[in-house]
């Protein structure tokens, strides 16, 4: 950011912490009523509306949400759960902590999502269950993939963690599998500071869900299973009902920020949208040659800029086998995607000139090799 005052520097994302989240906060810490109260159940019952009315059971955090949908369907050791390696660690931390193994497939070029085929050539006797992952607000091909499940047997899980709001063919990311999951944390396209939600059409698998957030308890002491403390506090439900309110909006300002930006870049290569898809950009991802010098660039001309992710999981320590090499998996564009991406500030509170300025930016730093 060499002669650049620090108000010039265009973040890459900027949290909405307004007065409205505040007295909600405030309005429920003065209630009393501070964990799995009425806040909570309002916020279940509104974040609903968004996935086709399916039965929702908020948690404490979007990796919980994963690993508590897992849990709830008995996976564990010996079972083989097909996800994509180019994913934030929690798609595979999830995976692992109940004890099932993960298979990394290869992603489609444009969407950054599950390769359908890929997904149906890693299909084995010990594959219980898909999760795709519908990175950076891009829904996955969830009809091919939900056409292999039904095929095999198996269930879907969906990680819509950066997809609130997003569809394909009109239906939104969320209500396609067995179970989706949303993360609330801070940068995602609406937070509530943290926390989780977990989706489904099945009514039994959403008592057991409820069961597992509250240490298998539906009655005070009356501990039906075993499960384990992963429930939301009502301050963080207050604050997601309100950015929940905001969400539409939000979302169209991103992809009308998207929109400007696909226009105006040409130094880079810009992020397809699928037939059918509704993006809605919880990032505005490139890819570049000689990323190295671009994003130095980039940040010389004061705009945000990051990767993600730079390391795909299975290159990950935990996910190396006992010879540290990242096992047998066959994913070039995988690789490639990690080689190359950027992602480019796009949230709603970026000004006109702020988009032009990333335009050109983006143009300038593409340029170099």
């Amino acid at each position: 950011m060499t002669g650049l005052d620090a108000a010039e520097f265009i973040p890459p994302a900027r949290p909405v912490i307004g007065e409205a989240e505040i007295e909600a906060a405030v309005r429920v810490l003065r209630s009393g009523r501070v964990v799995q109260g009425p806040e909570v159940a309002a916020f279940e019952e509104e974040f609903s509306e968004l996935v086709s009315g399916r039965h929702c059971v908020a948690v404490n955090s979007g990796t919980s949400a994963l690993q508590l949908s897992l849990m709830a369907l008995g996976y564990g050791p010996g079972d083989e759960i097909i996800v994509p390696s180019f994913s934030f660690a929690a798609s595979g931390n999830a995976i692992r902590l109940v004890g099932a193994e993960p298979v990394f497939v290869d992603i489609e070029p444009g969407s950054f999502c599950l390769n359908p085929e890929a997904v149906a050539a890693a299909v084995t006797p010990r594959t219980v269950a898909i999760m795709p992952v519908h990175l950076y607000g891009h829904p996955a091909a969830m009809d091919q993939i939900m056409a292999i499940a039904e095929r095999h047997g198996l269930a879907v899980i969906e990680d819509a963690a950066q997809a609130h709001g997003a569809q394909l063919g009109g239906c939104p990311v969320g209500a396609f599998g067995t179970a989706g999951c949303f993360s609330f944390y801070p940068t995602k396209n609406m937070h509530a500071l943290e926390g989780g939600m977990i989706t489904t059409a099945d009514a039994e698998l959403a008592r057991t869900l409820r069961l597992l957030r509250n240490q298998g308890m539906e009655q005070r002491y009356a501990n039906e299973i075993v499960g384990a403390n992963m429930r939301m506090t009502d301050v963080a439900a207050a604050i997601g009902r309100v950015q929940l309110r905001q969400l539409p909006e939000w979302t169209e300002q991103r992809r009308a920020n998207a929109k400007f930006l696909d226009s105006r870049i040409t130094g880079m290569v810009t992020p397809p949208v699928a037939d059918d898809a509704k993006h809605v950009y919880h990032q505005y991802t490139v890819r570049t040659q000689g990323r190295d010098a671009a994003q130095q660039r980039l940040t010389e001309l004061g705009i945000g800029n990051a990767v993600y992710y730079p390391t795909p999981i299975h290159r990950l320590k935990p996910y190396l086998d006992e010879n540290g090499k990242p096992g047998p998996w066959d994913l070039p564009e995988t690789e490639r995607a990690a080689a190359e991406v950027i992602s480019l500030p796009v949230h709603p509170s970026l000004s006109q000139a702020d988009l032009e300025r990333i335009a050109d930016g983006a143009n300038i730093a593409g340029g170099l090799r």
